[in-house]
Parts: C-alpha cells; structure tokens; sequence
C-alpha cells in the first residue's frame, strides 16, 4: 500500500511525458498526402459547392498546430469544444485548450502533495480543477459574448431598418451594419458579408451566424428574413416590430434578474458556506480534517450531505429559472 502513491505519481508523470512527446513528434507523412489530394481535388473540381466550400474552409479554418492535433485526438467532443471556443471571439485553440487543462492538473497536483494531502486527494483535486476551469473560463466568455450581442442586436435592426427604408438591398446594408455598429454584433455581420462575398446565400450565412450563436434572439431575425423573402411583405416594417419585441424581451429578463437576486444570493451562501467551514478548519488543524478521507464512516456521511446540498441547489436552481 505504502508503493501506491509513488506508482501514481510515476503514471501522472508519465502520461504528461506522452502527450509532450506526441505534441513535438513530426508530422504524419500519409496524412500531409491525404490533405494534399483532398486540396486538389478541391481546387479542380467542377462543382461550383465544392469550391464555395474550399473556399470557406481557407478563410475559416484556425491555425492548427501538433498540440490541436493531440488535444483533438485525447479531449472528449473536440468538435463540440472546438465550437465553444469560437463562441468566445478570442482566438483560442484545442491544443491550448489542452496545454491549460494538463499544466492545471500538474501545477495542482505537484502542490498540493507538497503541502501534505495524500497523492490520491491531490490528483483527485488536480482532475477537477484541470477538468473545470477552463471550462468555467471559456463558458464565461461566451455568455459575456452572447449578452453583448444580445444587447447590441436591436440597435442593429433598428440600422438596418433605416437602411432598407432608404432603399439599400439587405445584402447592402448587412455590410453596413457589420463596418458600423461595434463589438460581437458588427463582428458577426461582418462574417456574414464575407461568406455571401465567397458565394453563400443570405439565408445559408445567416443560419450558419445563429447555429454558431445559438441565441433565439438572432435565430427570430434569421426566421424573420426567410419568411419575408419566400412570402414577400414589408420587411422593414417587419424587422423594426422584432427590434421592439427583443427590446422587451431584454427588460424582462432584467426585471426577472432583479427579482431572484435575492434568492440566488442565498443559494450561493448557503452553497458555499460548508466548503468554507471544511478549509478554515482544515488550515487550523489539518490533521483532524483528514478523517473524512480515512474513516468510512464519516466519508458516507460526507457524500451523504453533498448529495443532499446538490439535490437543494438544483431544486433553488428550478425556482429562479424562468422561461421568456
């Protein structure tokens, strides 16, 4: 038993080793030669679709490197994270991605065993705190993001409103919204000009914005263009009620924020209140804390009362979440 904790930290070591080695090891002389027939077939086909889409994967394509490679191989639902991290606006990759979660693991595991806990614990901690601050971080920006856009999305209905009541086409005025308005809602439109500018349809570019986005507010303007462009009408009558509906929609959700402040405060102090009991008395007397980890008696208990408080922060989480 006495062997286990050095047997752990030899395969900790190791496995970061082998993941360094892959990140530096050269590059795969078969797949360099697929990619290479891939391009060229690409870039002398006759169908005009296959050259939109090389086209598309040039401008949009993120600088790989090994490291994205690695990370793509080892980390679960590349594609999905691969889409989070572009739902950022920060020029984030997979392979950094990795690179933080594995220097997390390390750097947390490494101190906590020197500061005593048993090898075990550290890497247990050093698992969860690798696993889920980077996702925390990329999580955070994205809804800072997402509400940025939120916010800004009527002022630019509203634009492209005035443009169209001044008779510039949609496509037109898309590119003004997209060189005018700041922040995530003039970077989005930009990008739908650019795809139309490759050969993309307005309807095509636009879905793509909103599958990316995922935000309903932007997924009523995209349904909005469709429906107007296959029945016909006033679009600019159309758009400018969309803009006061999201506007209203935007102070609803203020007014239910303000409105569960209060309980959401009491969730988060409660929450965290035995945490911050377990590390005071653990900084005080360390070795009484150790228990939980040793005597299965108070390990059940332990679970027991962590079980119970998600139970109670996942009901308190059903109670303030309101549907708009």
């Amino acid at each position: 038993m006495e062997l286990m904790p050095f047997i752990m930290l030899c395969g900790g070591a190791f496995a970061v080793l082998l993941l360094i080695v892959f990140a530096f090891a050269g590059p795969s002389a078969e797949r360099a030669q697929a990619r290479r027939l891939s391009t060229l077939r690409a870039r002398h086909s006759d169908s005009a679709n296959a050259a939109v889409e090389a086209q598309m994967r040039r401008i949009t394509a993120s600088r790989g490197t090994r490291m994205d490679g690695v990370a793509m191989r080892f980390l679960p639902r590349p594609a999905i994270l691969k889409k989070r991290l572009a739902m950022t606006g920060k020029p984030w990759t997979v392979g950094q991605y990795g690179m933080a979660t594995v220097g997390i693991f390390v750097a947390v595991t490494i101190l906590l065993a020197l500061q005593g806990l048993p090898i075990a614990l550290s890497m247990l901690l050093g698992l969860v705190l690798g696993a889920g601050l980077p996702h925390m971080v990329v999580s955070f920006f994205i809804k800072r993001r997402i509400a940025q856009f939120t916010a800004k999305l009527p002022d630019a209905i509203e634009l492209l409103v005035r443009g169209l009541r001044s008779g510039l086409p949609i496509t037109e005025t898309i590119a003004v919204v997209g060189n005018e308005v700041e922040g995530p809602v003039g970077v989005e439109f930009r990008m739908v000009t650019d795809k139309m500018k490759i050969g993309r349809t307005l309807d095509v570019a636009l879905q793509d914005t909103a599958d990316r986005l995922g935000t309903p507010e932007f997924q009523f303007f995209v349904i909005s263009i469709a429906i107007q462009r296959e029945t016909g009408g006033n679009l600019a009558e159309t758009l400018a009620n969309l803009a006061t509906v999201l506007r209203m929609r935007g102070q609803m959700k203020l007014k239910i924020k303000a409105m569960s402040s209060e309980s959401k405060a009491s969730a988060y102090i409660i929450g965290s209140l035995p945490f911050i009991v377990f590390g005071m008395i653990w900084m005080i007397n360390g070795s009484y804390m150790q228990s939980f980890f040793s005597d299965e008696r108070l390990m059940v208990a332990g679970g027991g009362g962590i079980l119970w408080m998600a139970i109670g922060a996942f009901i308190m989480a059903k109670m303030i979440n309101f549907e708009i």
